[in-house]
């Protein structure tokens, strides 16, 4: 029980610097891909901050395991946080390291219990969007059959993959860039079906909210009904009882 109280007290307190370290990171994975042409020391510095947060979110993941009461089950439920932890490893590429932390993040924002799930829908929309822009664009830039040359190239393709629309205006061409199409294809896919599921949820609870009130009226009158039913009992009942006469016939039956 102490354990796991540590490590829902270590959850706590990780998860608004966790999420901080997440913004720093898109901001030095975007400069490079964005200022193509700023100089190496730019350049190694966002690869340093890009490391130092995937550190940070392995460290984190260490951590859970080293305070978690059953750690053979906290790895079978955690595996995505041990994959993105392991994947910069096998091979470190820049992209790898993309995948790692969002896959980290989307880990401790599903953790976090305050945040509603529209509200996770968006924000993932829009972090899918914004990677997937920039991986694209820093692997079809420099191909020589590529269509896909500046920013407004792959954010339009990345709205137009995630929404499975796929006009074919722009498309990549690497084998690389074809497994970002892949990823934003199925994310699309998935992230549409947890909106029209919430929208159907919505729906059905509001008309069992109706069926019920409608069946607790329909109660309340039947109800009802069986009181006026039982008065109008009671009335006859009185009425056909011996002395229940009229006023003016007691009054004949005395003159």
């Amino acid at each position: 029980m102490d354990e796991r109280s540590a490590q829902l007290r270590w959850e706590r307190r990780t998860q608004q610097p966790l999420m901080g370290m997440a913004v720093v990171f898109a901001v030095a994975y975007a400069v490079p891909i964005v200022w193509p042409d700023a100089s190496r020391a730019v350049m190694d510095a966002c690869a340093v901050v890009e490391w130092v947060v995937w550190g940070a979110f392995s460290l984190d993941y260490l951590v859970r395991l080293v305070l978690a009461d059953r750690r053979g089950e906290f790895v079978r439920t955690h595996w995505l946080d041990l994959c993105a932890v392991l994947l910069p490893l096998i091979r470190p590429l820049q992209l790898l390291r993309v995948v790692a932390t969002v896959l980290l993040v989307g880990q401790r924002a599903r953790m976090a219990t305050q945040i509603r799930l529209t509200t996770y829908v968006a924000g993932a929309v829009v972090a899918l969007m914004m990677f997937g822009s920039l991986a694209v664009l820093s692997v079809e830039r420099e191909s020589p059959d590529g269509n896909i040359k500046t920013m407004g190239d792959a954010v339009w393709w990345s709205f137009t993959t995630m929404t499975t629309v796929g006009y074919g205006d722009h498309a990549p061409t690497t084998g690389l860039g074809r497994m970002i199409a892949v990823g934003l294809m199925l994310s699309g896919i998935a992230l549409l079906g947890v909106v029209t599921a919430n929208i159907a949820a919505w729906f059905i609870a509001r008309f069992e909210s109706d069926d019920v009130e409608e069946r607790r009226q329909t109660a309340a009158i039947e109800a009802l009904s069986e009181e006026v039913r039982a008065l109008r009992a009671q009335v006859a009942a009185l009425s056909e009882a011996p002395g229940s006469l009229p006023g003016k016939d007691r009054t004949h039956d005395r003159v």
